[in-house]
C-alpha cells in the first residue's frame, strides 16, 4: 500500500503538470483526491491495517494528499491566468473604429413648431405663462362666462364642447384664451405674455380640422395699447416665421372676448391660393384669431378699462406647420408614421 501511495504521487503529479486547462486539471483532482477518487479508497482500507502499518501508511496518505492540494493549486493559477490573458487578446476592442449607426428620436414638428414660435415672441417682449395659469381641464366659468361668452352661445353646446363627469360645468378647454383670464386674476398691468397648450372640439375629423389640436395664446395688457400695435405685433410674427414673401390678409370678425376682432388668413402653400381640399377651395388658410381684449373681459378681471387696454390672439399650431412645410393633412401629425415624422430634422 505505500508502494502504491508513491506511485499515486508520480502518476498525478506527471498529470497535473501535462494539464493544460483548468477543466482537465479538474479532472485530475477528481480522480485523485475525491470522494470516489484513488487516495480516499486507500484510506478506506487503513482498518485492515496493523496499528503500526495505519500509522506508516495514514501518514503518507496525508502527505501525498497535501501535496497533490498544492500543486494542483498552482497549477490551477497558471493556467486560469494563461485562460483570463487568451480571452481578454479575442475580446480586445478597437477604439478607432466607427460606431454602429443607431436611429435617435427627433423632436416632433409640432413641439419644433411651438419652440420656434415661442422664441420669436420672447424677441418680442413675451414671456410664457406659468402652467398652472392654463390648464387644460376648465370651469366652464373660466372658459366662457369670464371671456363674455353669452348664456346662450352655441359654443358651450355639447356638440362642440367636451364635457367631463368630474364635476358639474367642468369642461376639456376649448380654447386657450381661459389662459389671459387666468393670468390677469393674477398678475395685474403690464401684462406681455403668451401660452402655448392642448385645446379640444367636438369635432368630425378631417385633413384640415381635428378634435385635438394645439394653440397658443398671447396677451398684452398695458396703458395706451391700440389695434395698430396689435396689427404691428402679428405682422412682425409672420414676417419671421414665414418670410415676407408669403400673402397673408387681415379680415374681420367676431369674438365675444375681443372687440374690435380680426383674423389672420395665409395663403394655401398647397394650391398656391388656387383653391383645393386643405383650404376648402377658398385659397387661403385661417392661422390666427385676434382682437382688442373686450372692456367686459378686462372689468371682469379687475382691471379697469379706462386706464388700461391690451390686445389677445390665439393662433393654430397646426395650421402654421401645415403651411410652413406643405403638409396637407392635420391627421398626419396624430398617426406616429415614421416615415412622416423622419422628414423632420432640427
Amino acid at each position: 500500500m505505500k508502494d502504491k501511495l508513491e506511485q499515486i504521487l508520480v502518476d498525478a503529479t506527471k498529470e497535473i503538470n501535462n494539464a493544460e486547462s483548468v477543466q482537465s486539471l479538474d479532472d485530475v483532482r477528481l480522480k485523485y483526491l475525491s470522494r470516489k477518487g484513488e487516495l480516499n479508497s486507500i484510506k478506506k482500507n487503513l482498518k485492515d491495517l496493523s496499528d503500526e502499518d495505519k500509522r506508516i501508511v495514514g501518514s503518507l496518505a496525508n502527505t501525498v494528499s497535501n501535496q497533490l492540494e498544492d500543486l494542483i493549486k498552482n497549477k490551477s493559477e497558471e493556467l486560469y491566468k494563461i485562460e483570463l490573458d487568451k480571452k481578454l487578446e479575442n475580446e480586445k476592442i478597437d477604439i478607432t473604429l466607427p460606431s454602429d449607426f443607431r436611429m435617435q428620436g427627433r423632436v416632433h414638428p409640432l413641439t419644433q413648431t411651438i419652440n420656434e414660435i415661442v422664441e420669436i415672441f420672447n424677441g418680442l417682449g413675451f414671456s410664457v405663462m406659468a402652467s398652472e395659469n392654463s390648464p387644460e381641464v376648465e370651469t366652464e366659468y373660466i372658459n366662457f362666462d369670464m371671456l363674455n361668452f353669452p348664456p346662450n352661445h352655441p359654443a358651450k353646446d355639447m356638440q362642440d364642447t367636451f364635457y367631463t363627469k368630474v364635476a358639474p360645468n367642468v369642461i376639456l378647454r376649448s380654447q386657450t384664451s381661459g389662459a389671459q383670464i387666468r393670468q390677469m386674476l393674477n398678475q395685474k398691468p403690464p401684462v406681455r405674455v403668451i401660452s402655448p397648450g392642448r385645446v379640444y372640439r367636438c369635432e368630425s375629423v378631417s385633413a384640415r380640422k381635428n378634435n385635438l389640436f394645439h394653440q397658443i395664446e398671447g396677451l398684452l395688457v398695458d396703458k395706451d395699447i391700440t389695434f395698430a400695435d396689435l396689427k404691428g405685433i402679428l405682422n412682425e410674427f409672420i414676417r419671421l416665421y414665414f418670410g415676407s414673401s408669403r400673402p397673408t390678409r387681415f379680415r374681420a370678425s367676431y369674438f365675444p372676448f375681443t372687440e374690435p376682432s380680426a383674423e389672420v388668413d395665409v395663403q394655401c402653400i398647397m394650391c398656391g391660393g388656387k383653391g383645393c381640399r386643405t383650404c376648402s377651395g377658398t385659397g387661403w388658410l385661417e392661422v390666427l384669431g385676434a382682437g382688442m381684449v373686450h372692456a367686459n373681459v378686462l372689468r371682469n378681471v379687475g382691471i379697469d378699462p379706462e386706464i388700461y387696454s391690451g390686445f389677445a390672439f390665439g393662433m393654430g399650431v397646426e395650421r402654421l406647420t401645415m403651411l410652413k412645410y406643405a403638409i396637407n393633412d392635420i391627421r398626419l401629425f396624430f398617426n406616429n408614421d415614421n416615415r412622416f415624422l423622419n422628414q423632420f430634422r432640427l
